[in-house]
């Protein structure tokens, strides 16, 4: 160290170079490897980089389909110090993947153990489980050991594993794939393998097919936990034509008659990647919150089968209604997004179309067959080579068994032997090449290695009669082979054999084989009023001065004596019924809607309105009135400003309320009346009093209103509309009516100042 610091040549030199650049060219390095190593599939084999090293590591334990199964610690630990340098815990959860059948369309892996389940429980330790291939992870390595892919380096250069699989079927879409990477993602549904396969056939035979037409073949996504697909026909074209779009996917139900009119719905199987405990939490939030008002209760039946119980509030509700609306509440009907993002062989990221992916296997699959063939040629060479030799040692058995009785090195003596003639007996006259001019016709280095290594059983005369007809039959498979390497009609002939297996072997005889899941209209449930769906039933609504609101079952007396918090007391109490729909209006001009449905039972102290909306803190509960349709209301400010709304305006659809009368400052909403008669009565904080004509007041949706009386201090205390030919009506100091029919001195313009209110008028300024 001290040497290096002694000679500067010799010492780290530091690097300048602009952060900008520095962070960029490092950032992409790691874009490339997330991209390329981890999140994208490949076109070829449908595998990322750990799948395939889990499968590969399993073919290196020889764990076969009808072998024995390995604890999967001691895979995922072999994938980790072979092949695949990441933690264990990670290796584990994509090998479980492989084995859940809920999961995956075809599993690659045969677990024994807890691997998880449906409803979202994690698989247990890798300690406690075992696995072992499947005979379709075993289609997808065939021939590998036959050169058909290339190998690389593993990570620390000990061992090789192969780049892809030479896969016999086309994996990537038969079970999808998802993931995300930097700056793009995929998502692959599954599908049915014999579906792909008879699409790879219509390929082969019509290169240039249309997208459309692959649709007759493979109409859609088959994914393993069934479903009925509801997307129109349109729609799943133009996703596999563009390689994006998207999928409805419905939950299987039946509708299970239990006698005397009363029914119950069975789902049998829910839609891909939904988790059971998850969804069945959802659906008794429904019931709890009500938004489901038609649905009464949930239960989940369910072993190693699906089968969730949805009852009915009513025997008279339409299951189809039903079903519509909690499509629209929870995840029996999900959407499974389509971005066939993969990498073109192994390199390039690109989102394809399904013709393009089908097109990418179908290539792979040729070059996996040249490959074999190659490779088949050159070990029949090889055989055919010491067959030569053996049939050599044959027809000269006496001189080569004197050599190697008597010489001191036989290989040489062998090698150097001319054996004439012999040599064009052992092979076809075609295919016999001589030696060179003054070269000994002996045996090659390999065929006196052959002949040296020969048993003494195999001097029989059947044993040469073996050799000859083994040699035959070499020549003609060879034969075979250059032609079919020769011809691409052959080669495509070839792979469509195989193709075939292969739908024979995963088709509808293979155990889960059949297509799972269905197709089906997406029938347009009507829109149906909640009030419909709910069973009409009377109740008595009490809302407390501190805002505790419930609902009383039945009309009860109104004067009757109830029970409230310390400090608390009644301020709003009504007969109603389960099927109306309560408005609320706030001091600061919103207007909340609430299902008379919806409101706690009567038996404890309610609950806090605000909790129910989103009422703020500071605001008070103007008044608390039933929805009549058509009806019309006078809203005013405590400004003295106001309008006539209708009461469809009023009704809000969310719990944030909707604004109608708009209010600044201190200035708060004061009046919400009913609009019944000809004129509108207004009283101030002054006492004075003002009549003149409703149709003075604009009819507005929202907004601040206009002037109703003028006042040089205070302002509005109350107002109310009525017909002058009846007279205005109010309560006396002693509870009596008080009805005044002679108002000229009142009568006026709006927004006047108006008069003194009439002798024996309430002190606390209110109509009613």
């Amino acid at each position: 160290m001290n040497d290096l610091l002694d000679d500067p040549d010799q010492a780290p030199q530091a690097v300048a170079e602009p952060l900008r650049r520095a962070i960029g060219e490092r950032y992409l390095t790691y874009a490339l490897s997330t991209i390329m190593h981890r999140a994208l599939p490949d076109a070829r084999d449908g595998l990322k980089p750990v799948h395939r090293r889990i499968i590969y590591a399993m073919r290196e334990l020889r764990l076969g389909s009808t072998g024995g199964f390995r604890k999967s610690a001691k895979i995922s630990g072999d994938v980790m110090g072979n092949y695949h340098p990441h933690g264990d815990a990670a290796i584990y959860d994509a090998m479980a993947r492989l084995a859940q059948d809920f999961a995956v369309r075809y599993p690659l892996v045969d677990g024994q153990g807890n691997f998880g389940n449906i409803d979202g429980d994690n698989p247990a330790a890798s300690r406690y489980t075992e696995a072992r291939m499947t005979a379709v992870a075993e289609a997808m390595l065939e021939g590998l050991a036959e050169n058909a892919v290339d190998f690389r380096d593993n990570y620390d250069g000990t061992l090789t594993e192969p780049v892809v699989l030479p896969a016999s079927f086309p994996n990537l879409l038969a079970n999808g794939s998802s993931g995300i990477a930097v700056g793009m993602a995929t998502n692959i549904p599954p599908h049915n393998i014999p579906e792909l396969v008879d699409a790879c056939l219509h390929l082969i035979k019509v290169p240039d097919a249309r997208d459309d037409t692959l649709l007759n073949y493979v109409p859609g996504p088959d994914f393993p936990t069934g479903g009925i697909i509801v997307e129109p026909r349109e729609n799943i074209a133009e996703a596999y034509r563009t390689g994006r779009g998207a999928f409805r996917l419905r939950c299987r139900y039946e509708v299970e008659d239990l006698g005397r009119g009363q029914w119950q719905i069975v789902v049998t199987e829910i839609p891909y990647q939904v988790q059971k405990s998850k969804l069945i939490e959802k659906l008794a939030e429904v019931i709890q919150t009500k938004k489901v008002p038609i649905l009464a209760d949930v239960r989940d039946e369910s072993a190693d089968d699906i089968r969730v119980i949805l009852e009915p509030r009513s025997k008279n509700v339409d299951p189809e209604v039903l079903m519509g609306m909690l499509y629209r509440s929870t995840d029996l009907e999900v959407r499974f997004s389509l971005n066939m993002n993969v990498l073109i062989d192994g390199v390039t990221p690109k989102v394809c179309s399904m013709k393009e992916v089908l097109r990418a296997f179908l290539d792979f699959r040729r070059e996996v067959l040249q490959r074999r063939s190659v490779h088949r040629m050159e070990k029949i060479d090889h055989r055919l080579e010491v067959l030569e030799g053996l049939i050599v040692a044959f027809l000269n058995l006496d001189r080569v068994i004197d050599i190697i009785r008597y010489d001191e090195d036989p290989k040489a003596a062998l090698m150097r032997e001319d054996w004439g003639r012999d040599f064009v007996r052992a092979m076809d006259e075609a295919d016999y090449v001589p030696p060179a001019p003054g070269a000994p016709d002996g045996l090659t280095e390999v065929q006196a290695e052959a002949v040296l290594n020969m048993r003494l059983r195999a001097l029989r005369r059947l044993e040469e009669m073996a050799l000859v007809k083994e040699r035959d039959a070499l020549m003609e498979e060879r034969a075979g082979l250059e032609d079919l390497l020769e011809s691409e009609d052959l080669q495509w002939a070839a792979i469509s054999d195989q193709l075939r297996e292969a739908k024979k072997t995963f088709g509808k005889d293979y155990e889960g084989g059949a297509r799972r899941t269905t197709f089906a209209e997406a029938g347009e449930v009507e829109e149906v009023p909640i009030e419909a769906m709910i069973e009409r039933e009377p109740i008595t609504v009490v809302c407390s001065q501190m805002g505790w609101i419930r609902a009383m079952t039945g009309h009860i007396d109104l004067g009757r004596e109830l029970k409230f918090k310390d400090g608390d007391g009644p301020s709003f109490m009504f007969h109603a019924e389960t099927t109306d729909r309560l408005l609320v209006f706030a001091s600061t001009g919103r207007f909340y809607t609430i299902s008379a449905a919806n409101l706690p039972g009567g038996r404890g102290m309610g609950e806090p309105l605000r909790l129910m909306v989103d009422l703020p803190n500071e605001a008070e509960i103007i008044d608390i009135f039933i929805h009549k349709p058509g009806g019309k209301m006078l809203l005013a400010s405590s400004a003295g400003d106001g309008f006539v709304v209708p009461e469809e305006e009023l009704l809000a659809q969310t719990r944030t309320g909707k604004q109608v009368l708009n209010v600044r400052g201190d200035t708060r909403a004061r009046v919400c009346k009913p609009v019944s008669g000809d004129h509108v009565a207004v009283v101030g904080e002054n006492r004075k009093v003002l009549v003149f004509p409703l149709d003075e007041l604009p009819e507005m949706g929202r907004g601040k209103g206009v002037r109703l009386q003028k006042y040089k201090d205070g302002g509005l205390s109350d107002a109310t509309t009525f017909t002058l030919a009846e007279g205005l009506s109010w309560l006396d100091p002693a509870g009596r009516t008080r009805t005044e029919t002679d108002l000229g001195e009142w009568l006026g313009k709006r927004a006047g100042t108006g008069r003194m209110a009439p002798r024996g008028f309430p002190r606390d300024n209110r109509f009613t």
